[in-house]
Order: structure tokens, then sequence, then C-alpha cells
């Protein structure tokens, strides 16, 4: 069985998790605890960042599905020839604040570059849509993704509140438009949709319970200090899709 198989399974289940170490992350160290840590808790996918060094290291000491995440469509090509399981065009979250800005027509364009550069090789091919464009370009997009075979897309929440939140608003505020996202694009489009951005123990049933088949969770477990404390926020995060799965199942 191929190793994309396995996230595949957890998505057509609806319990995917996907772990982020992140698209600037290149702290080797701290990227190989996230790994060691998903694979620990058993989380459904790994998702790092395109440099070369990293995705030959991580791709060495781990069986678990790996995505490589980037906006340069040669780093993902290069990607699937070292091992990658999955790409990612996207995980523009981060680079919004180094005032980089994507329209949808940006998107299409990468991705037809990306599709072109990949040729022959066949590859699990996820795309981030902007939060920052509007709802309906936001199924516009997705809609033409589709028809395109791609074959997930991902959410997220452009967070520009000027408001300091603390507590329990804060988690549901930063993850408030990444699940009303994630219920639009539901509605509209028939591939399976990731929920990410803002995405931790607290707002990952509201995810779930939007239609999502999948989450992906960075921040919440590549900041943290301890591989031990790593391995039980993914573990809460896999319980929790565990549980949708369980759910669904009960009503079919």
């Amino acid at each position: 069985m191929a190793r994309i198989d396995l996230f595949k399974q957890h998505l057509e289940e609806k319990r995917a998790v996907k772990v982020i170490a992140g698209i600037d992350n290149f702290d080797i160290e701290n990227i190989k605890k996230v790994v060691t840590s998903a694979q620990s808790a058993n989380a459904s996918a790994v998702d790092i960042c395109a440099r070369e060094d990293i995705v030959k290291e991580i791709r060495s000491m781990t069986d678990l599905p790996l995505f490589v995440s980037s906006i340069v469509p040669a780093e993902l090509v290069k990607a699937v020839d070292l091992g990658a399981d999955a790409i990612e065009l996207g995980n523009f979250d981060v680079l919004y604040k180094k005032g980089t800005s994507f329209t949808a027509n940006d998107v299409l364009d990468l991705v037809k570059e990306t599709k072109s550069m990949l040729g022959d090789r066949e590859v699990f091919f996820s795309v981030t849509i902007p939060g920052e464009i509007s709802t309906a370009d936001q199924v516009a997009l997705a809609v033409k993704l589709e028809s395109m075979g791609i074959d997930l897309v991902q959410t997220e929440g452009h967070y520009a509140s000027e408001v300091e939140l603390t507590g329990a608003r804060a988690l549901m505020d930063r993850a408030e438009l990444t699940i009303s996202n994630t219920i639009e694009l539901v509605r509209n489009i028939e591939m399976p949709v990731m929920t990410a951005t803002g995405i931790n123990p607290t707002t990952a049933p509201f995810a779930f319970a939007a239609g999502a088949s999948a989450i992906g969770c960075g921040s919440c477990i590549n900041k943290l200090n301890s591989t031990i404390s790593m391995i039980a926020t993914i573990s809460s995060l896999v319980e929790i899709a565990n549980r949708n799965a369980e759910k669904i199942a009960q009503l079919v």
C-alpha cells in the first residue's frame, strides 16, 4: 500500500489530521521533533517546507505520508522527485505577514504551471484557497480546481483583527473565518476540504461539524517546547477526528 493511501483513507472517513511544521520553518531539529510526535500520536500526515535538504532528511526518518508546501512550482516538483507523497500549493497565511497577496488567478496560474512541470509524475495535489479573497471567489476557485483534478483544497482564515484577544475568545476568533469558509466550500464542491488556520483541540470539533474531511494543525503544535506536549496535543486532535468518523459511521 502506498503511503498516501493512509491519508486518503482518513480523508474518506472524515478523520484526517495533518500536522504542519510550517512553510517557513527551516529549523530541522524542531521539524524532526514535530514529525516524530506526529508519528507517535498516529497523525494522518505531516507537512513541511520545500527546502531540499530538509525534505531528504525527513523522508528518510518517517513513513508517514509527507506533504511538502511551497508557492514555487519548481520546488514542489523537486519535492516529488525527493519522495514527497503529496504537494501543497499554498499555506499562504504565513506569507501575508510579509506583504504577499494572492488572487484566485494567481493560484490558478501556479497550479497550471505546477501540473505542466509535473508531466506524467503522479502525486496527491492539495491547494490552499486564499482566505483574503471573497467567499464567492473562493467557491469559484475551488470549483475550477476540482475540474482540473486537484485532490484536496485547504481553507484558511485571513486574520486582520487589531484588537488583542485572549483565552477562548482569541481561539474562536482566529478560527471563525476558516470554518465559515469550510462551510461554503463543502456546500459547493464534491472533493474533500481540509480546514486550517487556528485549528487546535478547542476549535477542531467545529471544523469537523462544518463538514471538513480533514484538519491542518500547525502553530498549536510546532510552537510547543517539548515532544511530550506535542504528542499530547496531536493525540487530542486525533481523538477528536476519530470521534467525528465514528459519528458519521453511525449515521450511514
